[in-house]
C-alpha cells in the first residue's frame, strides 16, 4: 500500500478520499486555493498546501505546481478524484513521468475512451449499440441533412469534445438545423478547443443508465451493478439510484439489465481498462432499447449508491488496484442488496432556473441515523464560493427496498438545515415525494418540468 497520497482535488471528494486513506493508514497531502483556505477538505487531510489563487486555471489545474507539491511532500501516488484533471491524459502522463503512481486508468485507455468518436468506434467493434446518427464528424449542413433524411427530426448536435451537456443543441426541424450546427461548433471550439460535431437522432424522453466498472491489471473486468441518473437539470444529475428503477418496471428488465452490464464489461476489456470507471447509456422506455453514450474514466460523483448496495469501498479498491492487487473472484457474482438513493445538495435556486447562489453557511445540520450517509464539502461557518461547482454535499440513503429508501430520503432531507444560504434541499424533498418519482417513471426532462410546475403553484 502507498505511504502517502496527494489528492489533486477539492471539496467533498477530496475529503471522502482522505477518509478512506486514513482508515487504511495512508498519509494524505491536500491542495487548496486561496479561496479554499480553511475549507473542509483542508482539514480532512494530514497536510494541505496552497496551490495558487482562486481561479481554477491557476490552482487546481496547475499541473506543474501540483506535482511540485507532491514531490516536496514525499507523496508516492496521486489520486485525481473526479472532474478537474481526473480524465486528462496529459496529467496522468505527467504524474507517471514524475515517478509517481497514477491512481486511475492507463493513459492508453484515457486516450481511447476520452475521445467520443474513438470510444464510439470501440463500442461498435464489440457490439455495443449507439444512438443512430452520423458515423463520424459532420462538417457541412448537407451532411447533417443527410442524417435527418435517414432518421428524421428532432436531431441532437453534439460537440465531439463535450461533456456535462455543454454545447448540445436540439434541431426540431430543418429550419433549426443550420443554427444548431453553428451553435454546437462554436461552443465546442470555445469550451473544448474542438469544433467537430456529430449528429444523432434525438431520443425522446430518455432515461440515463450507467454501469459501475472495475478492472485490475491482471485481466479481470467486472460490472458492480448499475445506477439510474435520470433526474437532472441542465443535463447534470441531481438524484441517482441503484438499482435502476427503469428495469424494475419492466418484465424484460432483468434481461435488459444483464445486456447493459455485459456491454460495459466488453467495452472496458477492449480498452484495456484498469481501475474504476463508468459506462453511460441512454435508455428509451418506449422502444425498450439502450444506446452507449460514453465512458467516464474516473470515480463518479454518485459512486456512494453503488457502495451502499454492494458494501464496498470503491476508493479503497482504487488504491489496491493501483498497487497491483487482484480483484476478489467473488465480485463476478456480486448482486445489489437493498436500494440506495443519492441527492446532490447544491447552493442554487430551483425557482430561478437552478442558478448558482454562492454564500455563507452559518448554520448547518445534517441528518443522522441508520442508512443515512452524508458526504459534505462544507463546514458550518464556511462558504460556497462563486469560483467552483456549487455542490455542498451528497446525501445517500439505503434501505431494504425502494419505497423504504424513498421514505428515508424524505425524512433525511426534512432534517437537513442550512442557512442563510439558498439551496435546492426543499426542491429535492418535494421531488422525491412526487407521484412520478414514487412510480419510477422520471426521464431526464422531469426535474425541470417539476420545477416549473412547483413555481406555478
Amino acid at each position: 500500500m502507498f505511504k502517502k497520497v496527494l489528492i489533486a482535488n477539492r471539496g467533498e471528494i477530496a475529503a471522502r478520499i482522505a477518509r478512506t486513506c486514513k482508515r487504511l493508514g495512508v498519509a494524505t497531502v491536500g491542495i487548496h486555493s486561496e479561496a479554499d483556505e480553511g475549507a473542509l477538505h483542508t482539514q480532512a487531510v494530514d497536510v494541505s498546501v496552497l496551490v495558487g489563487p482562486a481561479a481554477v486555471k491557476d490552482s487546481y489545474l496547475n499541473i506543474e505546481k501540483i506535482l511540485a507539491i507532491a514531490k516536496e511532500q514525499g507523496a508516492d501516488a496521486v489520486h485525481p478524484g473526479y472532474g478537474l484533471l481526473s480524465e486528462k491524459k496529459h496529467f496522468a502522463q505527467a504524474v507517471i513521468d514524475a515517478g509517481l503512481t497514477w491512481i486511475g486508468p492507463p493513459v492508453s485507455a484515457l486516450e481511447l475512451l476520452g475521445d467520443k468518436l474513438r470510444s464510439s468506434e470501440t463500442a461498435l467493434k464489440v457490439g455495443v449499440p449507439l444512438v443512430p446518427g452520423s458515423p463520424g464528424p459532420v462538417e457541412t449542413l448537407e451532411e447533417a441533412r443527410a442524417v435527418a433524411a435517414m432518421y428524421g427530426y428532432p436531431l441532437l448536435v453534439k460537440p465531439v469534445g463535450g461533456g456535462g451537456g455543454i454545447g448540445m443543441t436540439i434541431a426540431k426541424d430543418e429550419a433549426a438545423l443550420e443554427k444548431a450546427l453553428e451553435s454546437a461548433k462554436n461552443r465546442g471550439a470555445s469550451a473544448f478547443g474542438d469544433a467537430r460535431v456529430f449528429v444523432q437522432r434525438y431520443v425522446l424522453a430518455p432515461r440515463h443508465i450507467e454501469v459501475q466498472l472495475f478492472a485490475d491489471a491482471h485481466g479481470t473486468v467486472v460490472a458492480l451493478g448499475e445506477r439510474e441518473c435520470s433526474v437532472q437539470r441542465r443535463h447534470q444529475k441531481i438524484i441517482e439510484e441503484s438499482p435502476a428503477p427503469a428495469f424494475l418496471n419492466r418484465e424484460d428488465g432483468a434481461a435488459k439489465r444483464k445486456e447493459i452490464l455485459d456491454c460495459a464489461v466488453r467495452l472496458a476489456r477492449e480498452a484495456g481498462y484498469v481501475g474504476a470507471g463508468t459506462a453511460e447509456f441512454i435508455w428509451e422506455d418506449a422502444r425498450g432499447e439502450y444506446y452507449f453514450l460514453e465512458v467516464n474514466c474516473r470515480l463518479q460523483v454518485e459512486h456512494p449508491v453503488t457502495e451502499a448496495v454492494t458494501g464496498l469501498d470503491l476508493v479503497e479498491w482504487q488504491l489496491r488496484v493501483a498497487c497491483g492487487e487482484k480483484l476478489p473472484e467473488s465480485w463476478a457474482t456480486l448482486e445489489p442488496k437493498g436500494h440506495a438513493i443519492e441527492c446532490r445538495i447544491y447552493a442554487e435556486d430551483p425557482a430561478k432556473g437552478f442558478i448558482p447562489k454562492p454564500g455563507a453557511v452559518d448554520e448547518l445540520r445534517w441528518p443522522e441515523g441508520e442508512g443515512i450517509r452524508v458526504d459534505a464539502g462544507v463546514l458550518a461557518g464556511g462558504r460556497v464560493t462563486p469560483y467552483y461547482d456549487p455542490m455542498i454535499a451528497k446525501m445517500i440513503t439505503h434501505a431494504k427496498d425502494r419505497p423504504s429508501a424513498i421514505a428515508l430520503c424524505k425524512e433525511a432531507l426534512a432534517n437537513t438545515h442550512l442557512a442563510p444560504i439558498v439551496t435546492n434541499t426543499s426542491f429535492l424533498r418535494e421531488l422525491v415525494a412526487s407521484d412520478e418519482f414514487a412510480r419510477g417513471v422520471c426521464d431526464t426532462g422531469f426535474a425541470e418540468i417539476f420545477a416549473k410546475r412547483a413555481k406555478a403553484g
